[in-house]
């Protein structure tokens, strides 16, 4: 056992490392200037190695996709009784954001990350993949709970849009030029605009 645990730690420090290689040269050079045998070399690991890490190019630099879809559908299919979805993923973001993780969008290091994702169309199409995959994993969870199809994926959908604009607003703001801490306390209320839009509709916004 000890040794499965040994073997599981050094696996994902490896897989830290490609990553964090992977993006240093990305956003040195830009992600279509820089090749996967490039950041093998400089990772000190094999071709074969990173592959089998990072199947696609595109997942060396977005590599928190898969633990972020796992917290997520976490977060919602263990929350307390009598709380909904959406008030379930409204706390996840808020602790996201008070903890400073990366994908509260509210970071110093947002531009670099934004300059190198909006300046390939194959990482951009990916972003937008790996939204769809999001809402797709929300929609399976509500269908199982509710056996309703339908509203499953609208409230999937809307759920998902309400996580990724939260993002993008913060990340847009530092990337303008605000100051963080600034952008990292408006957050707050910032998500519970959007949870609120979520939870309650459009209504007859605008209106």
């Amino acid at each position: 056992m000890a040794d499965h645990g040994l073997r599981e730690r050094k696996k994902r420090a490896t897989r830290q490392l490609i990553a964090d290689v992977a993006s240093g040269l990305f956003i040195q050079r830009g992600f279509e200037e820089v090749t996967v045998a490039e950041v093998a070399e400089a990772a000190g690991v094999s071709k074969m190695t990173v592959f089998n890490y990072f199947p696609r190019k595109e997942d060396l630099f977005l590599d928190r996709h898969a633990d972020r879809l796992a917290d997520l559908v976490s977060a919602v299919r263990t929350r307390p009784p009598g709380v909904s979805a959406a008030e379930a993923l409204r706390r996840h973001q808020h602790d996201l954001l008070a903890a400073g993780h990366p994908l509260s969008g509210a970071i110093a290091g947002g531009p670099g990350f934004w300059w190198v994702l909006k300046s390939s169309p194959a990482l951009t199409a990916r972003w937008y993949e790996q939204e769809r995959e999001i809402a797709e994993a929300f929609a399976e969870v509500f269908t199982e709970e509710t056996g309703d199809a339908f509203r499953s994926r609208m409230a999937a959908g809307l759920l998902t849009t309400a996580i990724t604009t939260v993002f993008s607003h913060a990340m847009n703001r530092i990337v303008a030029g605000d100051d963080t801490e600034t952008v990292r306390r408006e957050q707050v209320a910032v998500i519970d605009q959007a949870f609120d839009l979520a939870e309650h509709g459009v209504g007859n916004y605008p209106g």
